[in-house]
């Protein structure tokens, strides 16, 4: 498998740092984890942790604070972490990260989001500034690649479904934009808990859509079981962000290794709960990103995706 990997916006000055030794910490520390939704990518964010000396129960705590879909109630959770003096806290997507940095503008927080930059969050991605620093996780191009990658290895797409998870955000509008241009008629869904998603398929089969793209979302994430399945009840194509939906059974992703994102979290936690201002970390943003088509799940689609889609493939699970 070839390597992936996330490296910094500048990576020069965080390839600078020293190698990490074993933390050691004479004081418990406290974490706070807010996302929109659950989703698998704490466990390698524990097991960066792990890596670096800290263990729960001994000289670490993490409280985590779940919205459940629900974006509103993330300013509130975020200010149930303060309450529960967290030391430092992770966020998982836009609006988590959001809600974090206004309930505390002195606390430190290290965010995942499409674009740290964009959303206003930070000043610069080789100088953060203020309390917030962390990882870019979309490219300025990934929305459009999810289209022109589905197209090529679906010839008979014609009929198009995007599924959001209620922001607008830029990968939608990249996706519709980029959908006009190759001439595909879209249908809009949009899902904010599992009974929303479950809906929003039928929908999409009751239109005859010939494929759909799942934007990123920490609430997808953490349905990954559930939407592969109502992809292969109702016989649909499925573009995917990480390579996580597709050893699930999905069809395809194009993206970033996000569980070595999360891993590389505790790193920046680490440097913080030492003395590093978030605002001198550096965002790390993609450069490398994957593409992974499941030919099993293809057959069973009726699908022949085209040979040099599958050259093109970074991996091909059989």
């Amino acid at each position: 498998m070839k390597r992936r990997a996330f490296v910094a916006g500048l990576g020069a000055c965080v390839r600078s740092w020293p190698r990490v030794a074993r933390a050691q910490i004479s004081r418990q520390i406290r974490v706070g984890w807010l996302s929109t939704g659950r989703h698998p990518f704490i466990d390698a964010f524990r097991q960066g942790l792990r890596d670096l000396g800290y263990v729960e129960g001994r000289n670490l705590v993490i409280e985590e604070r779940y919205a459940e879909g629900k974006n509103e109630r993330l300013p509130e959770l975020a200010r149930d972490l303060i309450r529960a003096n967290v030391d430092v806290v992770v966020t998982s997507g836009g609006p988590a990260t959001r809600a974090a940095a206004r309930a505390a503008p002195t606390l430190p927080v290290v965010g995942f989001a499409g674009d740290l930059v964009a959303a206003g969050l930070v000043r610069s991605l080789a100088h953060p500034g203020g309390n917030v620093t962390g990882f870019n996780t979309l490219s300025p191009d990934l929305a459009v690649k999810w289209i022109e990658f589905f197209k090529a290895a679906v010839p008979k797409l014609a009929r198009v479904a995007v599924l959001f998870d209620t922001a607008p955000g830029r990968q939608r509008q990249q996706v519709e934009a980029t959908a006009r241009q190759l001439g595909l008629q879209l249908v809009t869904l949009e899902a904010r808990d599992g009974d929303e998603v479950d809906r929003a398929f039928a929908r999409a089969a009751r239109e005859h859509c010939d494929g759909i793209v799942v934007l990123a979302s920490p609430m997808f994430a953490a349905l990954k079981q559930e939407i592969v399945a109502l992809a292969e009840r109702h016989r649909i194509a499925a573009m995917y962000e990480h390579r996580d939906f597709v050893e699930a059974g999905g069809l395809m992703s194009y993206g970033p290794d996000l569980r070595d994102v999360f891993r590389r979290a505790a790193i920046y936690v680490d440097r913080i709960v030492k003395g590093a201002r978030p605002g001198d970390l550096p965002v790390e943003q993609p450069t490398k990103f994957e593409l992974v088509i499941n030919s099993r799940t293809a057959k069973a689609l009726g699908l022949t995706v085209p040979q040099l889609v599958l050259l093109r493939a970074d991996e091909v699970l059989r």
